[in-house]
């Protein structure tokens, strides 16, 4: 049951008005024992308000910061309204950061509690609460009996669930706890106040809180409404399957588009069971960062290879003539009538595999390769393309599914202002801008001038008003000639070709691009079987044959690119770019700094 975003003064708010209408449907569903179960919206109300009460007892009072550390499941969310419906600030984090990140957002939020869901996480980020004076108080969702050394107040979801239940709470005998008006509380928070602070994966270094608005939030969920409607439209029942993690700003606004449309959430299990978990659920919708979609036209690519001849004859046919009607290449006669076929043959069993009811997949958080968008367009699969920042709650732009094109990022959302600077980068202005970085003005004055946030991506609109990223500001590689270089250009490049795992340009002021490059494992240890050759993916990256392959792979992109762009040379090396070892961020974006920090002296020898 889809309602009007700009109705509401706040997130809370519209989720007691949707539970109200939706009581006993169900919301919120969790594998358990290797099947689905459903929280109904009545079930999950009452334990946000169980929650919210708990809070109230340990203290936690209007605006005071509390962290959630958890995989996706239902006991998210409802922390995350229990949160904002005592007028508190949620501080997401990440599964996969580090006890040092999480000892800087504690201490940098000043966070007064922390909810933790297991117990692996919690050994990871009680250490870092010990340097708090503020966070005491820990509450564990998962009720495994461990017991802990730290000085700190752990205390079961469970327990506090039902200790402050609707009945329980009637029994109080705190006076001012018993008065504690939930409807006035809530009707006190306005659109302009601070719902959340989610700290920035710093691909430059530490992360800045990006304090969000509800109203910034709820913007963002009026142009989703408005992007989707025509697949919307009808639809008696939508489903969501929850993945990206709710810590990162995309995922976190997402949850209350689909609160407002009245959809269900499926929480998938995890990376390794995420094509499995679309099989049993069906979904209608799915959003995920284009890592996700490289590594599926990975899979489907390297699949392929152990197909016989019919089958792949058959794939070739389906990805030429999808991509000719892409284009909008007029199809011939036999053409259509072939093109027809491959849609019952070969595009429903590709579509069959993500659970066959696919209205849209939603990439964003960084650029879409085109290859890979055009692959997955061409075999059937709905993909859109958009565009934001955590400093934008995050929207600025979306495909519309009436027109996609995939070379850009789309239309600019409803409400939300864009101009391009006269160095070419994006300025964003409107409802759904940041209120600025917790406890840093100086970094707010230089990212939001005038009222603009400078987004320090570069970019152009086209002649149908498609947003088009053409670079970030700080990564452009200005050679010893003076020119601009895109490296993501050039890197998106390299990192399609199957050889090639992933990959980062070098080349400042030089006289020519040098690259680290880390190979595809699978396809190295392949080759290694194949020609004889020690089976160590270390050894192989030095291997001489290897590595003369390898300069005919980059010889290949290089006959696609300019002069200027063209790799001369590179490195390989045995180990991908990773979260743990910080050269990528939470949100799956390379760390430059840290990647040029480790390897600069070994790149600077290929001058």
């Amino acid at each position: 049951m889809s309602i009007n975003f700009d109705n509401f003064n706040n997130i809370v708010s519209m989720f007691f008005e949707q539970a109200k209408k939706m009581k006993d449907k169900p919301y919120l569903w969790k594998k358990n024992n290797d099947n689905f179960e459903s929280l109904s919206w009545g079930e999950v109300e009452l334990s946000v308000k169980s929650v919210a009460r708990s809070l109230i007892d340990l203290g936690v009072l209007k605006g005071d910061r509390v962290i959630i550390l958890s995989e996706n499941r239902p006991e998210w969310q409802i922390a995350d309204l229990a949160i904002m419906s005592i007028g508190a600030i949620t501080v997401p984090v990440y599964t996969t950061s580090t006890t040092a990140d999480y000892s800087h957002i504690i201490n940098h939020s000043g966070a007064r509690c922390m909810i933790i869901s297991s117990h692996e996480l919690c050994l990871k980020a009680l250490p870092a609460i010990e340097s708090s004076a503020d966070c005491k108080n820990v509450i564990k969702i998962n009720d495994d009996s461990q017991s802990y050394n730290n000085p700190v107040n752990i205390m079961q979801w469970s327990n506090l669930v039902e200790k402050n239940s609707d009945d329980a709470w009637k029994n109080i005998e705190n006076e001012d706890y018993k008065n504690y008006d939930f409807d006035n509380e809530i009707k006190s928070i306005q659109r302009k106040d601070t719902a959340c602070i989610i700290y920035t994966s710093g691909t430059g270094g530490n992360p800045k809180g990006v304090m969000l608005s509800h109203g910034a939030m709820l913007s963002n969920c009026t142009g989703a409404q408005i992007l989707l409607k025509n697949l919307l439209e009808g639809m008696d029942e939508i489903k969501f399957l929850s993945w990206l993690p709710l810590s990162h700003s995309y995922e976190h606004t997402l949850q209350f588009f689909t609160l407002g449309i009245g959809a269900q959430v499926y929480y998938a299990e995890g990376i390794d069971k995420l094509v499995v978990n679309m099989g049993e659920v069906s979904p209608h919708f799915m959003t995920a960062v284009p890592r996700f979609y490289d590594s599926l036209h990975t899979r489907i690519s390297q699949g392929l290879k152990k197909q016989g001849k019919l089958s792949q004859t058959l794939f070739a046919t389906t990805l030429r003539l999808g991509k000719k009607k892409y284009h909008g290449e007029k199809l011939s006669f036999f053409e259509s009538i072939t093109n027809t076929i491959m849609d019952k043959i070969v595009r429903r069993k590709v579509n069959k595999r993500f659970g066959g009811s696919l209205k849209a997949l939603i990439s964003g958080g960084s650029a879409l390769n085109f290859e890979v968008g055009l692959y997955l367009t061409a075999l059937g699969l709905p993909l859109l393309q958009g565009y934001g920042q955590t400093e934008t709650a995050p929207v600025v732009s979306a495909n519309p599914p009436e027109k996609v094109k995939l070379d850009t990022v789309g239309k600019l959302f409803h409400g939300v202002k864009v101009k391009i600077a006269e160095d070419g980068e994006i300025l964003v202005s409107g409802e759904n801008i940041m209120n600025g970085y917790w406890n840093d003005p100086d970094a707010t004055s230089k990212t939001i001038i005038d009222g603009w946030v400078h987004t320090g991506d570069i970019g152009e609109f086209d002649e149908e008003e498609y947003l088009k990223i053409t670079d970030r500001k700080k990564d452009i590689i200005v050679n010893a000639g003076g020119d601009n270089i895109s490296p993501t250009r050039v890197e998106a490049k390299l990192d399609i070709e199957p050889e090639i795992a992933q990959s980062m340009l070098y080349g400042d002021f030089k006289n020519y691009l040098v690259a680290v490059i880390v190979p595809d494992k699978d396809f190295a240890l392949n080759w290694a079987k194949e020609n004889g050759k020690e089976q160590k993916f270390e050894s192989i990256v030095k291997d001489d044959d290897f590595n003369k392959l390898m300069k005919e792979v980059v010889n290949r992109v290089n006959k696609n690119l300019s002069v200027i762009e063209q790799v001369r040379k590179f490195i390989l090396i045995d180990h991908e770019f990773t979260i743990e070892n910080s050269m990528m961020t939470v949100s799956m974006k390379v760390r430059r700094f840290a990647v040029k920090d480790k390897y600069q002296e070994d790149l600077e020898k290929l001058y």
